[in-house]
């Protein structure tokens, strides 16, 4: 491979593509919401949306690799895994230490412009920089210091929060300038699928995490306990799919959701029984906890679209 290809292989790495998926399709069941609803639908302001949520997990994924380099260079000593301790381009010198940071920062500048293009030249509302805000604060700040939530045992809380009720209401927002009540509902399965998404991927990297003293969920309570924690928000998650149904979202995907169902059962059922203790089935249950929470967007977005 060229030189040229070694790098931007790199930075594909670092800027982890695959994982961007949950955090657009939120935002895309957004959007398809507010069509459904109302009737709005503005693809500009859509891709200029997409485009926003694209660069702020770049920002997050960037500040990640710079402010846990600690933790991924015990975690890549001690055994990798394909959802934690970190890409390893900065460890492996194929990207320079700093680099990521400065790749954080730009991406947070270009987030904050096209919030400012879609609020001032697309007129999408008040609104639009101040979620933008939020969103930065819940993403840059995961791994950044001074703020670092993911050191203060509410980090996990932040990620169902960016993950979940922000790019849904953001997504209908910019298309049709309010947020109905269903959004709210829908959002409690989607983030509590992706605060178990994060729960699990932190069990590979507990050991190198306190290690480094990264004071996460898992780390606090211990991969025992967060395990139970990882059941109780499974079945948190089933109870809000079910009671979305009765506040506005179609019957149709309650049928839809059998088999993400099936599937949560099983991996809540494995995980608290302690599933997790070997690498190997823990590494196909962080995949398929991934699976649970894109399946559950899925399954709004297909019935929205179908009824």
């Amino acid at each position: 491979m060229s030189t040229i290809g070694q790098r931007v292989s790199a930075w594909l790495a670092l800027a982890r593509l695959p994982f961007h998926s949950v955090g657009v399709l939120p935002f895309v069941l957004g959007m398809v919401l507010a069509w459904r609803l109302t009737g709005a639908f503005r693809w500009d302001v859509g891709l200029w949306g997409v485009a926003g949520v694209v660069l702020v997990m770049l920002a997050t994924y960037f500040a990640g690799e710079y402010w846990d380099y600690e933790e991924d260079t015990i975690a890549g000593e001690l055994g990798g895994s394909r959802f934690a301790g970190g890409s390893q381009m900065v460890q492996q010198g194929r990207v320079s230490r700093g680099a990521p940071l400065w790749a954080s920062l730009v991406s947070v500048a270009l987030a904050i412009g096209v919030a400012v293009i879609l609020q001032f030249g697309y007129g999408t509302g008040p609104w639009t920089l101040p979620f933008m805000a939020v969103a930065l604060l819940g993403g840059f700040f995961y791994s950044a210091r001074p703020v670092r939530w993911v050191s203060t045992g509410l980090g996990e809380l932040w990620i169902a929060f960016c993950y979940g009720w922000l790019p849904v209401a953001v997504g209908y927002y910019l298309q049709a300038g309010d947020i109905p009540p269903v959004v709210h509902w829908m959002s409690i399965p989607i983030g509590l699928t992706i605060f178990n998404v994060i729960l699990l991927n932190e069990f590979p990297d507990h050991l190198a995490d306190a290690q480094a003293g990264k004071r996460n969920l898992t780390v606090r309570l211990g991969p025992e306990r967060a395990a139970l924690v990882y059941g109780f928000a499974g079945v948190g998650a089933w109870a809000g799919m079910l009671v979305s149904l009765t506040l506005g979202v179609p019957l149709l995907a309650g049928l839809l959701y059998l088999p993400v169902l099936a599937l949560s059962v099983v991996l809540v059922t494995l995980v608290v029984r302690g599933g997790w203790r070997d690498r190997g089935t823990l590494e196909r249950l962080c995949g398929a906890t991934i699976l649970v929470n894109l399946g559950t967007t899925a399954v709004y977005i297909v019935a929205f679209l179908l009824t």
